[in-house]
């Protein structure tokens, strides 16, 4: 049986639903869990400054809750290490039911957690612990989330399958701002800081049973089960990545810091920008960021069908070099407070990013030959994370506290932007041979 056969019988067995079920799996799960993880990141930029880290210096109580808002990154390579290379080991699917039940306990559990007022400095060293136990879920949930939908689907469709994966931090991002803006809007701002932010928290219970129950219906993805039948599962696959795959590993990590930091910007910073530099309601800033992320659930799988039929890297790049320049047009356009020009440069910025993101997975993924992938995709998404997202919302309170002006966050931005064309230079074109090769072997 020649190779195409081969692989076209493969995807047969598989079928159209069992691909679309994959696909509704690694982004529903992924969403899940950045549901949690963004619903801490908009707590730490609203409420978690004023209940855990009491200062008279509001700016000063925001850059501690940042803090502990990087360790969320700062934890995520060790979830990378530790679950990616059990993705390559023992397989994708029982990596990431682990992964989700982690993060979800550790979500659940913030929410049921005494404040700075009740006991003193030990609350905020147990919350420092659970977003430390977010970050080790979330550092091993995005490699086998991205394998689980592309490696169900057509290699030469990376992108797109791939993208799933990608939708998760805006769907979350979107659930879990949607959460705290009706609460806001429902509760006086009293009553949301003393028990109406913890309801955000407690309904991960909820989510993440409705995440497990979809990722346990999923068998293990056909790529690997090609891997195990030849025998070429890794035996020490970290090992293998950092000696014979340092070029990919390193274009990977690159790529995706401009992704990330301008996801802080929009996303993270701009609440805090917007209630204590504009002077805008909380919950008026979030009902804009919640506009840019809806646009971002149906730009981000675009984006990724894009990457297939045209050069990725390019249109990667181009995203890359449209957000490193948009803060300079985006902070001159809002300094009048005004909600429209907000939302729309919120709009922009977030599709600028989704040009990038949309192609993000399947660039990373491809870099490493799919018997370590999931190692090497987890490292770059974790590493990455640590010199981008992790440090930037500090960086931009930081910036914004020593001078006063944009202009230093703006160049920021577009420095992590020529770090991210970098990496696309560095790193290589689709491989989907390497995949169809594997499939070919073990359907022979």
């Amino acid at each position: 049986m020649d190779q195409p056969q081969a692989v076209t019988t493969r995807a047969r067995e598989v079928g159209r639903g069992t691909v679309a079920r994959a696909f509704i799996a690694s982004l529903s799960g992924t969403a899940l869990e950045w549901y949690d993880f963004a619903i801490y990141s908009a707590a730490s930029a609203l409420v978690f400054g004023h209940l855990f880290f009491p200062s008279h210096d509001p700016l000063a109580a925001t850059m501690l809750a940042f803090s502990t808002y990087a360790v969320g990154y700062v934890a995520r390579p060790l979830g990378g290490i530790f679950f990616g290379r059990l993705g390559d080991v023992v397989g994708r699917k029982k990596v990431l039911v682990s992964t989700l039940v982690l993060i979800g306990v550790a979500t659940f559990l913030i929410g049921l957690l005494p404040t700075h007022a009740s006991i003193g400095g030990t609350a905020a060293v147990l919350l420092v612990a659970l977003r430390f136990a977010q970050g080790v879920g979330v550092g091993g949930e995005w490699g086998g989330a991205v394998l689980l939908s592309s490696e169900f689907g057509d290699p030469r469709r990376r992108g797109f399958f791939a993208s799933a994966a990608q939708v998760g931090p805006p769907l979350g991002n979107l659930m879990a701002n949607g959460v705290l803006a009706l609460l806001g809007l429902l509760l006086t701002e009293e009553q949301f800081l003393s028990w109406g932010w913890r309801v955000a928290f407690l309904l991960s219970g909820v989510l993440v049973l409705f995440g497990l129950w979809i990722r346990a219906k999923l068998e293990e993805t056909p790529v690997f089960q090609a891997i195990a039948e030849e025998g070429e599962r890794p035996s020490a696959p970290l090992r293998e990545v950092f000696t014979k795959q340092a070029r990919p590993l390193t274009a990977a990590v690159l790529s995706r810091v401009a992704p990330d930091v301008v996801y802080a910007l929009f996303t993270v910073f701009v609440l805090t920008y917007g209630t204590q530099v504009l002077g805008l309601e909380s919950g008026t800033v979030l009902a804009a960021v919640l506009t840019g992320s809806a646009f971002q659930v149906a730009l981000i799988p675009l984006a990724g069908w894009l990457s297939d039929r045209v050069n990725r890297r390019l249109l990667y790049g181009l995203g890359a070099l449209g957000a490193g320049i948009w803060p300079f047009v985006f902070f001159p356009a809002i300094a009048d407070a005004s909600f429209l020009a907000l939302t729309g440069g919120i709009v922009v910025g977030l599709a600028l990013h989704s040009v990038m993101y949309g192609p993000q997975a399947a660039f990373v993924s491809e870099q490493f030959h799919p018997r370590l992938r999931n190692t090497g995709s987890s490292l770059a998404y974790t590493l990455a994370g640590i010199i981008g997202g992790a440090v930037a919302p500090l960086v931009f309170t930081y910036l914004l506290a020593a001078t006063g002006s944009w202009v230093p966050l703006a160049v920021y931005v577009a420095v992590t932007a020529a770090v991210t064309v970098a990496g696309l230079v560095l790193g290589r074109d689709p491989a989907p041979h390497e995949d169809e090769e594997l499939l070919a072997g073990a359907g022979a």
